[in-house]
């Protein structure tokens, strides 16, 4: 099989994107009823954190550890990166010792050598151009409240023209949404 990386939501097409939503909404209900399934037995997540988020960190660890994982959590200062270790060699190594990886950066062209140099899976956390997991989860809340049929829906993006807005905007081209955007010039 070959390795998927999820660096922004345009790795993913329509289908996946509402199958995602809706696993999450399963999982959600299934883990108030402590049955939530463990596909993710014996898989390790590591986390590199260059930018910090508690609430990212948090999320992460505690789905790995509900889906029957672990992730390990390394900062920018307790790793080689600090140091000068080029990212190649970052991927490189940990994908000798770990079933994915996910980052949280600075830079797209990060996350992008990240996946290049890495065999196992990346998802990206966050990066200057996009926050496809946050998307994620809005989206899942829309679902939660307004339903799936994003196509007759209009969200409005009222902020700055960064990251978010970016995902927002691929999002309303998967997802058939009508998308206004206010921002600063």
């Amino acid at each position: 099989m070959n390795k998927r990386d999820f660096k922004s939501l345009i790795d993913i097409n329509t289908q996946e994107f509402l199958k995602i939503i809706q696993r999450a909404i399963d999982f959600k209900e299934l883990d108030k009823l402590n049955k939530v399934p463990r596909p993710f037995s014996n898989k390790t997540l590591a986390m590199i954190f260059k930018k910090n988020s508690t609430r990212t960190r948090v999320s992460f660890e505690t789905a790995m550890y509900k889906l029957g994982g672990h992730a390990i959590f390394l900062s920018e200062d307790s790793s080689q990166l600090k140091r000068g270790e080029d990212i190649s060699d970052t991927a490189q190594v940990l994908s000798g010792m770990v079933d994915l990886i996910m980052m949280r950066t600075n830079t797209h062209d990060e996350i992008k050598k990240l996946a290049k140099f890495s065999s196992v899976p990346v998802i990206n956390g966050l990066c200057n151009l996009f926050h496809p997991c946050q998307l994620l989860a809005d989206m899942q809340t829309v679902a939660e409240i307004k339903g799936n049929d994003f196509s007759k829906m209009t969200i409005a993006w009222i902020g700055d023209g960064n990251n978010m807005c970016n995902s927002y905007i691929n999002a309303s081209k998967l997802l058939n949404f009508k998308l206004n955007i206010s921002t600063p010039n």
